[in-house]
């Protein structure tokens, strides 16, 4: 099929492997540097250095690329368990499946083949830029331009909120045709492309270890060949659903270890000459808990299962054009949002004043888990979507 996307049967031990794979490298490397990594300094390249040269990053990418080729149901798992060690982390490693999915699927053989193997064997990483200052959820309002020129193409702009885009091997930058408002292109650019300025990183509330940027283009001028083919916000949108459903998964693993936080804590903590967690309205608490962790994980792999068997069909590519947004993407990102933000919440209470301190991982926990609900679209902007898509009569919807 186009891009050569992996059509193996996923595996549950494959997946299993990998997933204990990652489960031991998040446990030994992240979780013993919760401050650290909660800390705005430089990011922790050394740890993705790490990552990579365990066999262990961009998981996703085809095999024919020299990657393991997981699809997304497999890929649920693996966010979890780097999330449960630290969710800036998870978020740095997995976003970039955003744009490799995109080049996958639509782009042209040779920028394929240049740029996705040489993440593989370089461990990097690619960045995808829509969002302006005037155009956040509306993306028709972008004013980034690109203009055609010779066998070039011209691009003018600024670009808001960029994660990976100071150290991505490539970026993916979306904008509006010079030539036709009406016509959006999405562009491949080498990082290094004159004309391409980092104007600051972002000081996020949460998710401190990962880099998110503001980018400008003055006159960057790059090979026309870098032009994905079709309607570049609908593939944007196709795309959206991938990322969408592991930005859900990251808040599965953040309320994992909230629950198994309160429940170290309950364990230690004594009331009344006895352990906390003998309380009954504790212990219904950590009950929830784990109900919530359930019903999340079940949401985003019944949402990655749609995904992958459409992806999988010869006709992948186009099935992904015709339905745009999946339902089930919007609502395992909006459930786990809504959700996590609720475990995270209680939990913190759970601690008591402690909660309420940056003694303990509980309060860095809470913001990283806000970041579900705000990115890629907000929960009421998914919500509208649904609406729009799926509520409506379907002579209806837009």
């Amino acid at each position: 099929m186009p891009g050569g996307l992996s059509t193996a049967t996923p595996t549950s031990d494959r997946t299993g492997e990998h997933a204990a794979r990652v489960r031991a490298f998040a446990r030994r490397e992240l979780l013993p540097r919760w401050e650290q990594l909660d800390a705005f300094g430089e990011l922790p390249l050394d740890l993705h250095e790490r990552f990579h040269a365990e066999g262990l990053g961009n998981w996703w990418l085809p095999e024919r690329y020299g990657g393991i080729g997981l699809g997304l149901e497999e890929s649920v798992d693996v966010v979890s368990e780097l999330a449960y060690g630290d969710a800036g982390f998870a978020f740095t490693s997995f976003i970039s499946i955003l744009g490799t999915t995109m080049l996958s699927l639509y782009g042209g053989e040779a920028v394929r083949d240049r740029h996705l193997a040489s993440m593989v064997r370089d461990g990097a990483c690619c960045a995808t830029l829509a969002s302006e200052r005037a155009a956040g959820s509306e993306l028709t309002k972008i004013v980034t331009t690109a203009a055609r020129s010779g066998g070039d193409v011209v691009l003018n702009g600024e670009k808001l909120f960029a994660t990976n885009a100071d150290q991505a091997s490539f970026l993916i930058v979306v904008a509006r045709s010079a030539s036709s408002a009406e016509e959006h292109l999405a562009v491949v650019v080498p990082r290094d492309a004159p004309g391409v300025r980092i104007v600051k990183r972002w000081e996020m509330a949460g998710l401190r270890a990962s880099g998110t940027y503001q980018v400008s283009f003055e006159r960057c001028r790059v090979p026309a060949d870098g032009v994905i083919e079709g309607p570049a916000l609908r593939i944007l949108e196709a795309m959206l659903n991938a990322s969408r459903i592991l930005i859900a998964s990251s808040a599965l693993g953040i309320a994992r270890r909230v629950r198994d936080l309160c429940l170290e804590y309950g364990r230690r903590k004594r009331v009344a000459d006895r352990p906390l967690v003998a309380n009954a309205v504790f212990a219904a608490k950590l009950g929830q808990m784990e109900m919530d962790v359930d019903a999340m994980r079940h949401v985003c792999l019944g949402a990655a299962r749609e995904f992958d068997a459409t992806v999988r069909r010869d006709d992948g590519a186009e099935r992904l054009l015709r339905a745009g947004t999946l339902k089930s993407a919007l609502t395992a990102k909006t459930f786990c949002g809504r959700t996590g933000w609720e475990v995270a919440s209680v939990g913190s209470e759970m601690f008591g004043g402690l909660g309420y301190t940056r003694e303990l991982p509980i309060e860095k926990l809470l913001r990283d888990v806000r970041n579900v609900a705000i990115v890629e679209g907000g929960q009421d902007v998914l919500r509208d979507l649904v609406f729009n898509r799926y509520v409506l009569p379907e002579d209806q919807r837009i």
